[in-house]
């Protein structure tokens, strides 16, 4: 007679902490509408920026730029246009390009036009807002121009409002 040992047929215990995801998993298109491969980027810090053209906060591309060419070794900004807040992003993909290249010289990456919230977030902004896939905090967007600052190994550090200026010490302070 062969002895069976109980402890192998036990069902295992399923952990209750969440499962993160890594944001090196998400797909994206750049403002060209190429696949932009987030894990490119992996050991370098990202800021993901939503942005707009037609906002009063507009006027910090020129500082994005600045931090983007500032910290260029280590850091790498994304904008992302959306035109959830207030219709401030009505334009397409070429004439957003062309009015960021235009009036503050942008050359750090913009992505597609996409939605930062609601029933088609895109999960680029489901995994930053989100504490069970970023495994840090939960958060929503306010408005443009909020800032989401990534570790140059894939976890958020924190995200910051509008009102806080792209070469403030809040985000500085991470990219010496």
């Amino acid at each position: 007679m062969k002895i069976i040992d109980k402890a192998k047929l036990a069902p295992t215990k399923k952990t209750s902490e969440p499962k993160t995801q890594s944001i090196y998993a998400i797909e994206i298109n750049s403002i060209t509408n190429k696949p932009i491969s987030l894990s490119e980027f992996k050991g370098k810090t990202l800021l993901f920026v939503n942005v707009a053209s037609e906002c009063g906060f507009t006027k910090q591309y020129k500082e994005l730029q600045t931090l983007s060419d500032t910290y260029k070794q280590n850091l790498v900004v994304i904008g992302s246009p959306c035109n959830q807040f207030g219709n401030q992003e009505p334009g397409e993909g070429s004439k957003i390009q062309e009015f960021c290249e235009l009036n503050f010289g942008i050359t750090f990456l913009l992505t597609e036009k996409i939605d930062v919230k609601g029933s088609k977030q895109h999960p680029l902004y489901t995994w930053l807002t989100s504490k069970a896939l970023n495994g840090k905090k939960s958060s929503s967007v306010k408005w443009n121009f909020q800032k989401y600052l990534v570790d140059e190994t894939g976890n958020l550090i924190d995200y910051y409002y509008s009102i806080t200026k792209p070469m403030s010490s809040k985000i500085t302070k991470h990219l010496k």
